[in-house]
This record gives C-alpha cells, structure tokens and sequence, in this order.
C-alpha cells in the first residue's frame, strides 16, 4: 500500500509542477501580448483562473497526503503515545466525515448538473463539468490518503501489542 501511496505522490507532483508551468506560460503570454504586442489575449485570464483551480484543489489533496496540511496543533503536540495515536485517528476520521458528503458527493452532483445543463465558459467554450471536476477527484484523492493513514495508526497499535 505504501508504494502505490509513493507512486500516487510522484504522479499528483507531476500534474502540479505541470498544471504550475502552464500557468506560469499563460500569464506570461498574457503580459506579453498586452504590453508588448499591445494587442491583449482574450482566453488568458479564463484559462489561468481554471489552472488555478485545479491547482488549489489539488495540491490541497496533495498537502493532506503528506500531513503537511494547515493545522492547529497545540493538542497533539502536548500528546504522547496512545492517546496521541487515538487523537490522530480521530482527526483523519474527521476530514473524511467531510471529504465524503461535500468533496465527493456535493463535487459529483456540481459536475452531474453542470453537465447535463451543457454550461460552457464564456472564452474558452470549455464545459464547465471538465473543470469541477477537480473537485471530486480530489476528494478521492485526501480520502486515499486518510485511509492509508488510517490503516498506518492502526497498524501501529498492532505493533505495540
């Protein structure tokens, strides 16, 4: 488990450097076209914007699969051992509490409606289902994480037996 846990993490860094580089390229070409051919771009803006979207959603479910995620961690630092482990659980216990109804669930009805209703961007003509998307994938994705490292604290438990 925990080498296809290594494998998802190269390929979600992969699509975030990648997703990072397109924005990197769009906005360039954006202040190129406007400044220097003084004819700006029209599809730039829309096009970053959804980037950027992606790109919070995912490095979002990334973050949260490294524990690196933005915490509040007075508790668990005053906690050893046991009762630690067991806050721990609880805590990855309560992200997927919300990652199912909302990410998952509430993610794949936006996408369903907006597909069935065919809306498109105003520039670019894209679906707009393509690009909230994101939103149930990542979903799956902080759930994965949580479940394997669920499964990892409750191994430990096993190994202190």
């Amino acid at each position: 488990m925990e080498k296809f846990k290594l494998t998802i993490d190269k390929g979600v860094g992969l699509l975030l450097m990648i997703i990072m580089g397109a924005m990197v390229l769009n906005v360039s070409w954006q202040v190129f076209s406007r400044y220097v051919i003084q004819s700006p771009s029209s599809f730039t803006d829309e096009l970053s914007r959804y980037l950027l979207v992606w790109l919070g959603m995912l490095g979002a479910a990334y973050v949260a699969g490294q524990d690196n995620h933005l915490a509040i961690d007075l508790l668990p630092t005053k906690l050893k051992g046991e009762a630690h482990r067991k806050l721990m659980i609880l805590i990855r216990v309560i992200i997927m509490l919300f990652v199912i109804p909302v990410m998952i669930l509430g993610g794949s009805n936006l996408v369903f409606i907006t597909y069935t209703l065919e809306q498109k961007s105003a520039t670019l003509q894209l679906p707009l289902a393509y690009v909230y998307t994101m939103i149930p994938l990542s979903g799956l994705l902080v759930l994965f994480y949580q479940v394997v490292g669920l499964k990892t604290l409750m191994n430990s438990k096993k190994a202190q037996i």
